[in-house]
């Protein structure tokens, strides 16, 4: 019966992270284009031009449309993963190409919500688990989007993964917690300023320092050695392997969140004590 019951729990928080994944899909599009409006409104405010009120854009109006031609996406053109078989990942008016990228979102966040809840049942913990996933795969897509982790994410998960310790949802105690955000922080905050003395140039931004320190405080200090060695290592890897097939973008570069983002899936799928064993530390 317990085993039967884990199944049910797990596999309806499975369906339930399928829908958020097709809200996550809404917000990894709209969120940095809301902030980009934002930037320009400020900056025309402050230079005394006027202001043109815009039609209204955020997460929940307009409606989603094709991007090709317009056409409105209907409530059963929107339903996760199944619409996009059904419509042999084609828009129904155009039958333009839908990014493979919006049923993957939905699958992984059915994934994650799946094993958080397998792992921790219905209780605060795995629902703790099932938002920290969630917002750290929305940040680590907008990242390699836009090169942006916006400070509207990696603050409140930071916050929450702080709240979570003092309330003993997570194992990491709250000292722990504390150190690694303030640990989390500091370290990548020192790299960057050592980075841009010694070459004048910023090899990363705020946001590196903000989703890292998010991560110390869930984890603990005791992770952010494993955390940072593990997504520079794949960081590394995907990085020639991109120098090699060209697929770098201009400057060179690319954003080091979504490789924060790995090491801390990793973090919380197998844990940092064994991320420390595979190590050697």
């Amino acid at each position: 019966m317990v085993l039967s019951s884990q199944w049910l729990d797990s596999s309806v928080f499975g369906i339930l992270g399928l829908l958020i994944g097709s809200f996550l899909n809404v917000v990894i599009y709209r969120l940095p284009k809301m902030m980009e409006r934002q930037w320009a409104t400020e900056c025309a405010e402050m230079s005394s031009q006027t202001v043109v009120p815009s039609a209204s854009f955020n997460l929940m109006v307009p409606r989603s449309k094709c991007p090709h031609c317009g056409h409105q996406i209907r409530w059963y053109e929107n339903i996760p993963v199944i619409s996009y078989v059904a419509l042999r990942g084609k828009c129904s008016a155009c039958k333009a190409p839908i990014s493979l990228r919006y049923p993957t979102v939905e699958i992984a966040t059915g994934l994650l919500f799946f094993i958080s809840i397998w792992q921790w049942g219905v209780n605060p913990t795995g629902l703790a688990w099932c938002v920290f996933s969630a917002t750290l795969l929305t940040l680590a897509l907008i990242d390699w989007d836009t090169t942006l982790l916006p400070d509207d994410l990696t603050l409140p998960l930071l916050w929450l993964g702080l709240i979570a310790a003092a309330l003993q949802w997570t194992p990491t105690s709250l000292p722990s917690s504390l150190w690694g955000a303030v640990g989390g922080y500091l370290s990548l905050w020192s790299v960057y300023w050592l980075f841009k003395i010694v070459t004048g140039k910023e090899g990363m931004g705020y946001g590196d320092f903000k989703l890292f320190a998010a991560l110390g405080a869930w984890f603990g200090w005791q992770a952010l050695i494993p955390i940072i060695l593990i997504s520079s290592v794949i960081g590394t890897v995907i990085g020639i392997a991109m120098k090699f097939t060209s697929g770098l973008r201009e400057g060179g570069y690319i954003p080091f969140g979504p490789f924060l983002a790995g090491a801390g899936m990793a973090s919380l799928l197998w844990g940092p004590t064994a991320l420390m064993q595979v190590l050697g530390l």
